[in-house]
């Protein structure tokens, strides 16, 4: 970029111009308006402005000639003060917030980076007139100039006042302020939670008041009550006196009192925003406000339990006052004894009029001790008349009954004799059984498979255990012979077919008893 030229010592013929048309242009800013446009054509044709010189000018890229513009732009606005009507108000994702101050003929584009936003002393709304403090800058991307915003104020009481009765609508609407959710205050708390600045006049007043009254535990949580972070800070506050435990280190205060001197509309805007409407209406702690005072009206106000005009107004309706409490005590006190002598007095002759139509108790005692001792002879009488009267009837029943011995040893014998006449029947069955079947057994012996095998007979079958005969036999046939004494096994070389074959043509040999089971024998 070419090096900045030196504006010329004498007016130059723009800035003449300027002065002719806009003779009210002579303000402080708009002079600077005009040497920064003089000194940025400096910058760009890098020649005296009064020069004749038209040709061979350089050529600046569109970078180039925005970043002068911007240079210059911020350099002659590095602070400024704007008052304006706030529209078109855009908070981004990133934080970042973006707004638009506009009067009858102009507007002006803003933004306010993410850090700045936080530590605003008010909360931006569309339509509210503000004075904007910061330092003008351009933005390429759209060739337009804006205000990056350091500082923001409300711009003048009427304003702060349409926009408390805006925020004072908007809040009632919500039900924030119904009487119906308000809560009862403790008539003597034990613990005082007071929210507000350690250093100012209001915590001396309440300690000072409940002193004087009714002396009282006292929490303090310090806070700002004006200024940046002083709503943030109110509202945790509350919050943390509601999260406290009755058993912790800390005792969980029975009341809450949120107080702050007097002061201006600004001074006590702290205790207008909805941070700390909405944790005073959020609050199980009943909550006394005591801000400013008795004339000054905040919306912390129409949301606590009690409001008070002053914060010693606060401790006075917090506790009462001790002294008033012991003479009302004292004064009831002997009141009520009197009063208490005089029912026990009348008390006392109800009762005597009422012993006097009861009879002695001692006598009527005796009485009935008369009447016990009667009914204990009568009882004594009746006793011994049932118990003889059991005696005979006792008596009667038992010349009736069997001796249990004697007829125990009467059963026990014909039991015996029933037993031995079993006994003997069947042993005679028995025996008859036993007889029958050795019966059977010679005959089933003399019948049976084995004997008939001894006689000389075989039993000749296939290799599926099946009997066959002789026409059944071909030749390589696997026959199997049982024998009395065992089984052997041959295979048919010249099969009979169809033909009966002789006894002569089959040479049997009697096998020996000792002859294997498996062995396999061979019929030729």
């Amino acid at each position: 970029m070419p090096s900045r030229a030196r504006v010329p010592s004498r007016r130059s013929p723009l800035l003449k111009l300027s002065l002719r048309f806009y003779p009210h242009y002579s303000n402080y800013y708009y002079i600077l308006k005009q040497l920064c446009v003089i000194k940025l054509i400096s910058v760009m044709t890098d020649m005296p402005l009064n020069s004749d010189y038209k040709d061979n000018k350089p050529e600046f890229t569109v970078s180039e000639l925005s970043q002068a513009l911007k240079l210059a732009v911020e350099e002659a606005f590095s602070q400024v003060r704007v008052r304006g009507e706030i529209s078109r108000l855009t908070l981004a994702r990133s934080g970042h917030m973006y707004l638009t101050l506009k009067d009858e003929n102009a507007v002006l584009d803003g933004v306010c980076w993410r850090g700045t936003v936080s530590r605003l002393s008010i909360s931006p709304e569309d339509g509210l007139e503000v004075i904007a403090t910061g330092r003008l800058s351009t933005y390429s991307g759209r060739s337009s100039y804006q205000i990056v915003i350091e500082q923001m104020e409300v711009a003048g009481e009427g304003a702060l006042l349409k926009l408390l009765e805006d925020r004072r609508r908007k809040l009632l609407a919500e039900g924030l302020f119904d009487e119906g959710r308000k809560q009862p205050l403790p008539y003597i708390p034990e613990v005082i939670g007071v929210v507000t600045s350690p250093t100012g006049a209001a915590i001396r007043d309440i300690l000072n008041r409940l002193r004087e009254r009714f002396p009282r535990r006292v929490l303090v949580w310090p806070t700002n009550v004006q200024g940046e972070g002083a709503a943030e800070q109110i509202a945790s506050a509350i919050d943390g006196f509601n999260k406290l435990v009755s058993d912790g280190e800390l005792l969980k205060p029975d009341l809450i009192i949120v107080a702050r001197g007097g002061g201006s509309l600004e001074d006590l805007w702290a205790f207008n925003e909805e941070l700390v409407v909405r944790a005073t209406a959020a609050s199980k702690i009943p909550i006394i406000s005591a801000v400013g005072h008795e004339t000054d009206v905040t919306l912390i106000d129409f949301a606590s339990d009690r409001r008070a005009s002053t914060p010693t107004a606060a401790a006075e309706i917090a506790v009462p006052v001790r002294a008033e409490l012991t003479e009302k005590s004292g004064k009831m006190g002997a009141r009520l004894l009197p009063a208490i002598q005089r029912q026990l007095d009348f008390f006392g002759k109800e009762i005597e009029g009422l012993g006097r139509a009861i009879p002695l108790p001692l006598r009527w005692v005796e009485a009935e001790v008369q009447r016990l001792d009667d009914r204990a002879d009568r009882l004594e009488i009746t006793k011994t008349n049932l118990f003889n009267e059991l005696k005979a009837l006792i008596r009667e029943v038992s010349r009736g009954l069997v001796n249990p011995k004697q007829q125990l040893l009467y059963n026990n014998g014909k039991l015996m004799a029933t037993a031995r006449a079993w006994h003997r029947s069947l042993e005679s069955v028995i025996k008859q059984k036993l007889n029958e079947l050795d019966k059977a057994s010679l005959i089933l012996e003399g019948a049976s498979y084995q004997r008939i095998l001894e006689s000389g007979f075989a039993l000749v079958t296939d290799q599926s255990g099946k009997t066959v005969s002789a026409v059944d036999v071909s030749s390589g046939t696997k026959l199997g012979i049982r024998f009395f004494d065992g089984d052997i096994h041959v295979e048919v070389k010249s099969g009979i077919g169809a033909k009966m074959a002789s006894k002569s043509s089959l040479n049997l040999k009697k096998p020996s008893r000792n002859v294997d089971k498996d062995a396999q024998g061979k019929l030729i």
